[in-house]
């Protein structure tokens, strides 16, 4: 019998700890042993079919954990849910930003979790199981899978938003071409998270109000406060957004403030060498009778006027605030 791409499955005794299961086990697990908890990678080989077939959920969560698009959402088919969230992606060499879907079908006795690439908090509830110090049910393990993902994505969202204010402190002193490529990337990460934050926001606030007997008070209530911790955390990313805007609206100040300096002295001095130009091109021409043609002094002399006519261009530039 295959096993369904099992990355690990445990059995809950209902008092905090967990005991790890083979695929053979999962098949025999009888719901008055505890609840049940399978984790599946969703390109298994046969991870679907699993689900499509011998999974025992309704033909509408199936088709919804199947499902290409992983958007978050939550749907509820009689006592059961199905819950699409997502996690930052914290895998060595990844991008918080890109982040990791993770779909859930619960009900009173089992949870099913599967994933594509590996989910942190996933592992830290395998842990805390394993330790005695995990959930004691269903419900809990939902409300406290959630907990873990919005404290993760928090750890994320700081990290971005701290990013941001290091580059404000960087406005001052670092060049503009150094600075522009932190700025747009930061902006880039901050308009990706919360992209994914703004809908899990909903899910969690729907799961929080959802008609599931087996998600108790204490529960919905952890799952209120993530839902409270999302939308903190979009507003901290659009806070974050707004200022990493601002930094380029002041860069492409100084940008255009640096221009306009290096264009008024190349100004000033178009404007100072005109006439000096002038006079020694007309002094350049090649006809007869140019003045002092034949006096050896001559060349002094034109270079005197050209200087006392530069400090005369000068001095009228300041008079008139030009410089």
């Amino acid at each position: 019998m295959h096993d369904a791409g099992l990355v690990f499955a445990m059995s809950l005794d209902g008092s905090g700890g967990g005991r790890e299961l083979t695929w053979d086990e999962v098949q025999r697990h009888d719901p008055a042993d505890g609840p049940l908890w399978i984790h599946l990678d969703y390109q298994g080989s046969s991870t679907l079919d699993w689900i499509r077939r011998d999974s025992r959920l309704s033909p509408e969560m199936a088709l919804a954990i199947a499902a290409e698009d992983t958007r978050p959402r939550m749907m509820s088919v009689g006592d059961s849910a199905l819950v699409i969230l997502r996690g930052v992606n914290l895998n060595p060499g990844a991008e918080p930003e890109d982040m990791v879907s993770l779909r859930i079908a619960a009900d009173a006795r089992r949870v099913i979790t599967v994933r594509h690439r590996k989910v942190m908090s996933i592992q830290d509830l395998r842990q805390a199981l394993l330790d005695g110090a995990g959930p004691h049910s269903c419900g809990e393990f939902l409300a406290e899978l959630a907990s873990r993902l919005t404290a993760r994505m928090s750890v994320a969202v700081d990290s971005e938003c701290d990013a941001v204010d290091a580059l404000e402190d960087q406005v001052a002193d670092t060049p503009t071409r150094r600075l522009r490529p932190l700025i747009s990337e930061s902006r880039r990460a901050v308009i990706a998270l919360r992209r994914y934050i703004l809908p899990q926001r909903e899910v969690l606030s729907q799961l929080a109000v959802a008609p599931l007997p087996w998600l108790d008070a204490h529960s919905k209530a952890v799952v209120r406060e993530a839902a409270d911790q999302v939308t903190r955390l979009a507003e901290d990313l659009d806070a974050a957004r707004d200022r990493a805007a601002v930094l380029r609206d002041e860069l492409e100040s100084r940008v255009g403030e640096q221009m306009s300096k290096t264009m008024y002295v190349l100004a000033v001095v178009a404007a100072v060498f005109l006439p000096l130009g002038l006079l020694t091109g007309l002094l350049g021409i090649n006809v007869m009778g140019i003045p002092g043609a034949d006096n050896p002094s001559a060349f002094l002399v034109v270079c005197a006027v050209l200087i006392v006519l530069a400090l005369l261009q000068f001095w009228l530039f300041k008079r008139m605030r030009w410089i």
